[in-house]
Parts: structure tokens; sequence; C-alpha cells
């Protein structure tokens, strides 16, 4: 990894660890993000990853609209930490640790290899 990738991931890191600590006490049934890039293809490679609960708690958040919210939030954090993306809607996913459970076994890395980083 060349060091503007480490110092990007870095900046990736903190933004989106501040996003999900905020969003732990705001969405009912969210639980954890992470993210996924391919740095010789990035930002094209980008997937952020919002993980919930339940499939119901994941589908009242989405007709609530809370997706756009962790879009917004997503954009701003970024942005503050000088990482440029020019829309967070095409770079973030939702799921469930129940979806995961129930089509992988729980095996979020084998689930996550089915996610294309290009």
């Amino acid at each position: 990894m060349k060091k503007s990738d480490k110092k990007l991931e870095n900046e990736l890191r903190k933004a989106l660890t501040k996003v999900c600590d905020r969003m732990l006490y705001d969405i009912e049934g969210f639980i954890w993000l992470t993210h996924l890039v391919d740095f010789n293809s990035y930002p094209k490679s980008l997937r952020i990853v919002c993980v919930f609960r339940q499939d119901e708690e994941l589908k009242r958040a989405l007709e609530t609209k809370q997706d756009e919210l962790f879009c917004c939030l997503i954009q701003d954090e970024l942005v503050r930490a000088n990482v440029s993306i020019k829309n967070s809607h095409q770079y973030v996913f939702f799921d469930t640790q129940e979806a995961c459970e129930r089509s992988d076994e729980g095996n979020w890395n084998r689930r996550f290899n089915r996610l294309e980083l290009h």
C-alpha cells in the first residue's frame, strides 16, 4: 500500500467511525458499518456497508428514509476529512446480520467477497 493510500484509508476510517458512533444512538437496529476499497480504482471501488441487526429493522429504516440520513452524514464527514467523493449514495449499501446468517452462515468475509469492487 502506498503512503497516500494509507493516509486515505486512515481518513476514511476516522470519518466513518464518527458516523458509526452517532448512528448507533440515532438509528434503531443499526449495529455497525465498514468499508471496502481497492485503492487501484478509488473512488469507484469504495463500498460502505451499514449493517442492521434484523431485516425488519432495516426495512423500517428504509421506509422512514434513514438511509438518506446515513448518506448525508457520510458525505458530510468525508468532506470534513478532505476525502472527496461526488455522491455518497452510489457507495453506501445496507445489509443485516440476520441476512448474513441466513445466506452466509454469519461469514461476513464471504458475503463481502460478492460485493464487486470495480
